[in-house]
């Protein structure tokens, strides 16, 4: 098994030395950290994935709370895939509302972008918005 020094592995997440040792503290991760002879922090390409999944659940907006859930439903090992799966399901849901929200807001400023461009095009700015 290949062992990644944490220099490694936040030039592969993109997470800094910190947020590393951030999730590890706050039980964000779906195994204990291993350490070398010296002490120092290894991680396994497993570490990876996961902590690239975990960037994804933040970036869409998924709690540190439920992260947190999730990772210690992972750790207790089988038997708990429903309460996993439902986790899941209810961030999609979610992350769809807020998709559809973001569509109607870019669809709102779309239309002023058209608009001003028009403006903008025939001399009327000025008179926007008075």
């Amino acid at each position: 098994m290949t062992e990644l020094a944490i220099g490694q592995v936040t030039a592969r997440t993109g997470l800094s030395v910190h947020a590393l040792r951030f999730y590890e503290k706050e039980g964000l991760l779906a195994a204990p950290v291993k350490r070398d002879s010296n002490g120092r922090r290894v991680y396994t390409e497993q570490d990876v994935d996961w902590l690239v999944n975990c960037t994804k659940f933040r970036a869409s907006g998924m709690p540190l709370a439920t992260i947190r859930e999730f990772a210690g439903l992972v750790r207790q090992g089988p038997g708990n895939e429903e309460k996993r799966l439902e986790l899941l399901r209810e961030h999609q849901n979610t992350v769809r509302d807020r998709i559809a929200e973001l569509a109607d807001c870019l669809e709102l400023i779309s239309r002023k972008v058209e608009i001003y461009e028009e403006h903008v095009a025939r001399g009327t700015a000025d008179g926007l918005w008075r």
